[in-house]
């Protein structure tokens, strides 16, 4: 009896410490990705699998597309996998630091959905876990005492927001991820589709941004921002979130990723929550193009590590996205996963009427990165009233230029 309790006992820590480790004897596991919630959810699953053999580890940050190409360039690379968008795989891609996927999704990915396998060339080169687009968030209760309805295109936003001010409701009703280079250069890309702008002249990778399209994005975005917090230029989406949540804002252009969890963090007054309203993208200059791009987040496997390295990321960052994380009932709320089992929530309304709008997703050009930096770095001037649209756009195009010339693609 005794040497059946002990083997007892040594069989259960051999399942527990398996399940532990996720199977993984040896290897290393090093994240780096975004901070919004869902990429925590994935992130936490993922180190889960660490254990006395198997380091795991991550950064998690907003300046992850600072950090992840150079993180990964090493050899040995310091991140064994990014966690990633269809903007920013094209700058791994561009730089060689990421491998394909095909051997270990055979090996250990059979689960997985067709749809999941971003393949570019021919070759896995990314496991996708979410969809995610910008949309309108805004308080239904406020849109209500001033007796406007949600708006459904910019030019019905700057009314509405005309309106509130007018009436004293608030201050400074329009929120926006305007931070100066990325988020403000996204702003710019999602006003530019919406008036139908093309970023590169047909079939080529020269700069289409300095035109009548681009000149009226700008002009939109100037408009908004007079009924912003006047420190707009330093809002990224985690400022924008805590405007909202304080009860600043009544309309704000925000990501669905985000959205999903916007009243959840503690110390959100009641009002905010009961008031809290999601809608579809908006519409601009009589387009019926949504003003937004479609998106998608996965994971990668970095190039510059060992075999071993490489299994015991993929099989991590596998059971971070494994479909029993779709029971814990907040988990399901944090985004739209495109993980089997999924059922959508009433949070996730914005990202499907995206969907179904007809949003162009983000271009995956090897070049866009470059047209994605030179927006963020030129726009800001414009923005606080230095020089015009069209000296901005100017100054895009030629900052441009010399990084595309520099890389090739010119």
């Amino acid at each position: 009896m005794l040497k059946k309790l002990l083997l007892a006992g040594a069989m259960s820590l051999a399942a527990s410490t398996a399940y532990a480790n996720c199977g993984i004897e040896e290897g290393r596991i090093s994240i780096i990705g975004n901070e919004f919630p869902a990429i925590q959810t994935v992130g936490a699953g993922a180190l889960a699998c660490g254990s006395e053999t198997v380091e795991a580890k991550s950064n998690l940050t907003a300046d992850h597309q600072k950090l992840n190409v150079a993180g990964m360039s090493g050899n040995p690379a310091e991140y064994t996998t990014a966690i990633i968008a269809n903007s920013s795989i094209v700058a791994l891609m561009n730089e060689d630091v990421i491998r394909p996927l095909d051997d270990l999704v055979a090996k250990h990915g059979g689960d997985l959905k067709k749809t999941q396998l971003i393949t570019i060339n021919g070759k896995i080169m990314a496991v996708a876990f979410m969809a995610n687009a910008q949309h309108l968030v805004y308080r239904k209760d406020v849109l209500e005492e001033a007796g406007v309805e949600p708006p459904k295109t910019y030019e019905e936003m700057l009314e509405a927001a005309k309106v509130i001010r007018e009436k004293g409701l608030m201050d400074n009703p329009v929120g926006g991820a305007y931070a100066a280079g990325w988020n403000l250069a996204q702003e710019f890309n999602n006003m530019f589709l919406g008036y139908g702008g093309q970023h590169f002249k047909a079939g080529s990778a020269e700069p289409n941004v300095n035109t009548p399209e681009g000149v009226k994005a700008l002009e939109m975005m100037k408009a908004l921002s007079a009924y912003m917090n006047p420190d707009f230029l330093t809002h990224d989406s985690n400022a924008t979130n805590a405007e909202y949540r304080a009860g600043n804002v009544a309309m704000m252009n925000m990501w669905g990723s985000r959205a999903a969890t916007l009243t959840s963090a503690e110390g959100v007054p009641q009002e905010v929550i009961d008031g809290f309203a999601i809608a579809g993208p908006m519409t601009v200059g009589g387009g019926s193009t949504p003003a937004t791009t479609l998106w998608w987040d996965g994971w990668t496997v970095a190039k510059n590590i060992s075999e071993a390295e490489a299994e015991a990321t993929f099989i991590a960052m596998k059971k971070a996205i494994d479909p029993s994380i779709l029971k814990d009932p907040e988990v399901a709320q944090q985004a739209v996963w495109l993980i089997d089992g999924y059922e959508p929530t009433d949070k996730a309304v914005g990202v499907f009427e995206a969907a179904k709008a007809g949003s162009i997703p983000y271009p995956m050009l090897p070049y866009m990165g470059l047209m994605h930096t030179a927006l963020g770095n030129e726009l800001a001037d414009f923005m606080q009233g230095k020089e015009s649209a069209e000296q901005a756009l100017k100054d895009v195009e030629a900052a441009y230029t010399a990084a595309a010339k520099e890389k090739g693609f010119l």
